[in-house]
Order: C-alpha cells, then sequence, then structure tokens
C-alpha cells in the first residue's frame, strides 16, 4: 500500500547547533529513513592527526578570549 503525502512547510527561521555523523535532520513526514553516510578527504591529508593538546603552536582566539 503506497501512500502519497503532501505538504506545504514555511520556515521562517531555523537553528541547528551542532551535526554529527550520525544526526538526523527531518522536515515533514517520511516513512522509511535510509542511512546514508560518505566519509571524503576533502583535505588531502596522508597521516594521522595529532594528538589533542600537542600542538607547541597554539593559535589565540581573539573572539572567546581563549586558545584555539
Amino acid at each position: 500500500m503506497n501512500f502519497y503525502v503532501n505538504q506545504s512547510i514555511i520556515i521562517h527561521y531555523i537553528k541547528i547547533g551542532g551535526i554529527s555523523n550520525s544526526s538526523v535532520f527531518q522536515i515533514g513526514s517520511a516513512g522509511i529513513i535510509k542511512p546514508y553516510s560518505h566519509l571524503y578527504n576533502t583535505g588531502g591529508f596522508t597521516g594521522p592527526a595529532p594528538t589533542a593538546g600537542s600542538s607547541p603552536n597554539q593559535q589565540s582566539d581573539s573572539l572567546n578570549g581563549g586558545t584555539v
């Protein structure tokens, strides 16, 4: 059995606080949400990332008064 849903959705303002690899953002209705995930190396990195806090040259974050 197939159901067809016609919707008219108006969004005046939307704020998304954070998105991760497992986030689902849905507007409207869906019978089935199919997982879809692709990881891309858009920066062309070839080695592992440095461990957190091991960088000797920390940059200053002038907007928040902290370090990055």
